[in-house]
C-alpha cells in the first residue's frame, strides 16, 4: 500500500518540528518520492546524520511501505 505525500511530510515534521518539508511524487504511483528537508537542527551535522534523522522519522517504512525516497537535506540560509 503506497504512502501519501502528506503522511511522509507529517512524520518528518513530527520528528523534526522546525523542518520545512517539500515532497514530490516522482512517478505518480505513491511509491517513489523526492523529499527536501530544511532544518536548523541539521547545522553542523554531517549529511549522513541528517539523512539518518529523516529516515528515523519515517519509523522503518523505508524499503517497505515507502519504496524509494530521493532525499535532499539542508540548513536554512
Amino acid at each position: 500500500m503506497p504512502m501519501a505525500a502528506d503522511d511522509i511530510a507529517g512524520m518528518i515534521r513530527a520528528a523534526i518540528p522546525d523542518a520545512e518539508v517539500e515532497i514530490t511524487d516522482l512517478a505518480g504511483d505513491g511509491d517513489h518520492y523526492a523529499a527536501r528537508v530544511v532544518s536548523e537542527s541539521f547545522r553542523g551535522v554531517s549529511r549522513v546524520k541528517q539523512h539518518q534523522a529523516v529516515y528515523a522519522a519515517l519509523g522503518g517504512r523505508m524499503g517497505g511501505v515507502l519504496h524509494a525516497l530521493q532525499l535532499t537535506t539542508a540548513v536554512p540560509n
